[in-house]
Order: C-alpha cells, then structure tokens, then sequence
C-alpha cells in the first residue's frame, strides 16, 4: 500500500510522541501530562445530535480566561488541530513555506511535510532566542512562522521584545503563530495583549497540561477575526464532540479554574524540588524552565536516559546533546526520580 501513498507521505518519518516510542514503568514523566486526574461530569442524553461547530458556551468561557473577545478564539481537536488549520489555511503546497527555529516542537515541520509544505529552518541562538537577523534573511515565500513560548523542550521564554520585532518585520507577509501551550503556568509571558495590535498574530493554547486533560484533545486559537473567519473554512464540520465540550466548560468554571489555579501551584513546587535537588549533583546543569518540565544536561544523557527507562523511569530523551526532558510529577515521583538519578551518579 506505501507505493500508493503521497509521495511526501511515503518519505515522511511520524512524530514520535510519548505513546508511540512506548515503554514500561510506573513513572512515567516524558509527556509533560499532569499527574492530577481529576473527574468530571458528563452527559449523554444528546449523543444522538452533532454539537455546534464552535460550542458557543464553551467559547464565552475560553474567551473569558484568555482575556479575548469570544471572536477572536476558535476550539480545535487539540493544538495540534490548530497547526494543521494554520498551514493549511494561509500556505499553497509547492509554492509557500513555513518557518520554525529548532529545537522547538516538533510537529511544526511534521504537519508542513504532511502537506507538502516547505519548510524553512532558523535555529535559535545558543541562549535559546530568535535569531531575528537570520529569520529577515530566510521570508521569501514564508506565510507561516512558528515560534514557541515556554518553548518545549527547552523550557525558556522567548524575549517579548523580540517577539515585538518578528512580528513587525513580518507584517502583510506572513502570519506569526506563538504557540502557548504551557502559558498556564507562567500566564504573565502570555503575548495575547499583542493580538490588538497585530491582526496576523496567532496563539495556539491547549487544555492538555495545566489543565490536566491531555486525553480530551482540546486547544484553542486566539487570533483577530478576520484569521479566525478564515481558519473556519478549513476546520472539519463538527470538530467538538459532545464529551469534550461539557469537560471543557466544567473545566473552565469558576470551580474549575479554581483548582487549575491550585495544581499548577502545585507543579511549579515540584519543578523547584527538582530543580534543587538536581542541580546538587555534580556534572549535571538544569535549564531555566516555565513549564511543566525541566530540560537537564547530564554527563552523559543517552546513558543516564537508557538506565533511568530500564528501571521505569520514562523520560524523554532530547535532540540536544546529553540533554534529557523530565515532566513534572506528583511529589512522589519527583523523589523517586530525583532518588535514582542521585544514585546513579554515586
């Protein structure tokens, strides 16, 4: 059957996320997931019917966390979702280009390839920050540029000064996505003031991390509306199912935010834990980080990654040399975490 697939189909190698590299283990910190599960209500009395294209409830209650206009927010089947409407939307297959700056996530240039979209590369600088002179040089037939902020995996915020001048530079040419999937837990980073003054600014969100519903598939796009209007030509008919809209607008309650608000304190405790105890141990160098996980350098990252996944410790092994990513836990896997690898290196 490959022989009768796309030709960029047949070349293309898939993401490989958490699930899909596998593993076994009781720990499991390489998804940057929450360790809360928390429960909710549902139901099904109207499975018989399709939900709205875009739940308005669900909508008004977005918009008011965000602090947007509910015009200006469209719900997708995860961030992911909102990547692919976004290339697909403002990109033609052969002509166009996207832009990223490696390391950075890595379904950016996955969804582009999909497609047939070429992609344009600009690694970021060694602090970790936009190379804005090398991104002017590379815009030629650019329509989308990509830049993530807490950036995954490397954990750093993206200068908002520089942000500022990538999206100036890039006025009435291309459309800048910020992707703010773990803004939750540093919301004063967010740029989404910047939506009043740039109408081809938009920011990918996610219910997937602080809000600990990875496994409702459910982000959002926060964008001007005219961007949204256009995003809504391509999104598929009925996008929302019913489950993930009643979730959602629990989740995004008065209660709900409530206790977002609290894990998320709770998280960022637990970065701090690790990020202390880690950093006692000789060799090794801990990332500044503002998500819910931590990028760490070891003496040898390869070895240490293969040792703590033989043992059930499933991390993330990174693209950045001798660097492992490690999600943020419950308290008791951060100690077991922390415990092995303190022991590993005795």
């Amino acid at each position: 059957m490959m022989k009768l697939a796309r030709k960029q189909v047949q070349a293309l190698t898939p993401y490989l996320s958490a699930r899909r590299i596998g593993g076994s283990g009781d720990v499991w910190l390489n998804a940057n997931e929450s360790p809360f599960d928390n429960e909710y209500q549902l139901n099904f009395s109207r499975l018989n019917r399709y939900t709205s294209c875009q739940p308005e409830d669900m909508i008004k209650a977005y918009a008011a966390y965000a602090g947007v206009s509910a015009g200006q927010v469209l719900t997708t089947r995860g961030a992911d979702e909102g990547i692919e409407l976004l290339i697909r939307a403002f990109c033609e297959p052969g002509d166009d280009a996207i832009l990223f700056c490696p390391p950075t996530y890595g379904m950016y240039a996955i969804s582009a390839e999909t497609i047939g979209v070429e992609r344009k590369i600009v690694p970021l600088k060694p602090d970790w920050q936009l190379d804005l002179t090398a991104i002017g040089q590379n815009l030629n037939d650019v329509k989308v540029v990509f830049v993530c902020s807490p950036n995954n995996p490397t954990g750093n915020l993206v200068s908002k000064e520089d942000i500022i001048t990538l999206l100036e530079m890039t006025r009435d040419k291309a459309v800048v996505v910020i992707d703010e999937a773990y803004i939750d837990f540093c919301p004063e980073a967010s740029v989404v003031d910047l939506l009043a003054e740039f109408e081809h600014l938009a920011i990918l969100r996610t219910l997937s991390k602080a809000f600990a519903l990875a496994g409702l598939r459910c982000g959002f796009t926060l964008a001007n509306a005219a961007l949204i209007e256009v995003l809504q030509k391509v999104i598929a008919p009925y996008p929302v199912p019913l489950p993930v809209e009643e979730i959602a607008r629990q989740a995004l309650s008065e209660s709900g935010l409530a206790r977002m608000k609290f894990q998320v304190l709770d998280l960022n405790a637990n970065r701090a834990y690790l990020q202390a105890g880690l950093g006692m141990i000789p060799g090794v160098k801990i990332y500044e980080g503002w998500g819910n996980f931590m990028l760490v350098e070891f003496p040898d990252g390869d070895a240490l990654f293969k040792a703590t996944w033989d043992n059930g410790i499933i991390l993330r092994n990174s693209p950045i040399e001798n660097c492992v990513r490690i999600s943020v836990g419950n308290r008791e896997e951060c100690e077991k975490t922390l415990t092995f690898i303190r022991n590993y290196y005795q």
